[in-house]
């Protein structure tokens, strides 16, 4: 597809009849994106879409349907995300209780070995 203007170069082949202003055509273009390798009209091509596509059940009812399926998943997914999010934030706020409560215990711990070195160093302390 070309989606901006551009000036593409017509092969030397090229039935001239094919290309009329707003006609739909197939081109094959280079790699440099300015010469037509080959071109057609689109008809043939658009008509076997039609018959391929409308005619084995893709019908507008359908596309309907599948665009709701679709919009449902699109929610589902958006509640499973959101649902994640909240249980990603729970788990962080549990882990910053855990580290707390550690943090807390190592001091604790501290506190305690400090004051049984105090009292072992202590001469009118009881042996323990």
């Amino acid at each position: 597809m070309v989606f901006q203007e551009a000036v593409l170069t017509l092969p030397p082949d090229c039935d001239r009849n094919v290309l009329n202003e707003g006609m739909l055509v197939l081109a094959d273009i280079g790699e440099n994106s300015k010469i037509l390798l080959h071109i057609q009209t689109a008809t043939n091509w658009v008509l076997e879409l039609v018959q391929k596509y409308l005619t084995t059940g893709f019908t507008p009812d359908f596309l309907q349907q599948e665009a709701q399926k679709a919009e449902g998943w699109r929610q589902s997914l958006t509640l499973q995300s959101q649902e994640l999010s909240r249980r990603f934030i729970e788990v962080e706020a549990r882990r910053e209780q855990i580290q707390n409560l550690e943090a807390k215990l190592q001091q604790e711990k501290e506190l305690l070995e400090s004051t049984i070195a105090q009292l072992k160093n202590s001469p009118t302390a009881p042996p323990i």
